[in-house]
């Protein structure tokens, strides 16, 4: 019921936005990009799920910290399907944030 609720407000407030931006780009998007949305909302939807069920097993303390590892994925995925190129930043800032998870998960 909770990822119900969520998934009205985003859906909302997406909608808000965008209407009042219109619906130009809308025309420029390829089957490429198609094809991204779709698999990002699949993932979302998956994670919100897996996120609610795991806070419901674990301490909100311990499983926040393991989402955030989404940061990390989305970095090596944007390097790998989008050939974005990894400055030293990136992979400092994703080691942090890998190792700020593990040092909170074994607490």
């Amino acid at each position: 019921m909770a990822t119900a609720i969520r998934t009205v407000v985003i859906l909302i407030f997406a909608w808000s936005i965008a209407l009042y931006q219109g619906f130009d780009s809308l025309n420029k998007a390829t089957t490429r990009t198609w094809l991204f949305l779709i698999l990002s909302g699949l993932a979302t939807g998956a994670s919100w799920l897996c996120y609610f069920r795991a806070l419901q097993l674990g301490e909100a303390s311990r499983v926040a910290p393991v989402d955030k590892l989404s940061v990390v994925v989305a970095i090596v995925l944007a390097a790998l399907f989008l050939g974005e190129p990894l400055t030293w930043r990136h992979w400092v800032g994703a080691g942090l944030i890998i190792t700020g998870t593990v040092i909170i998960a074994k607490a």
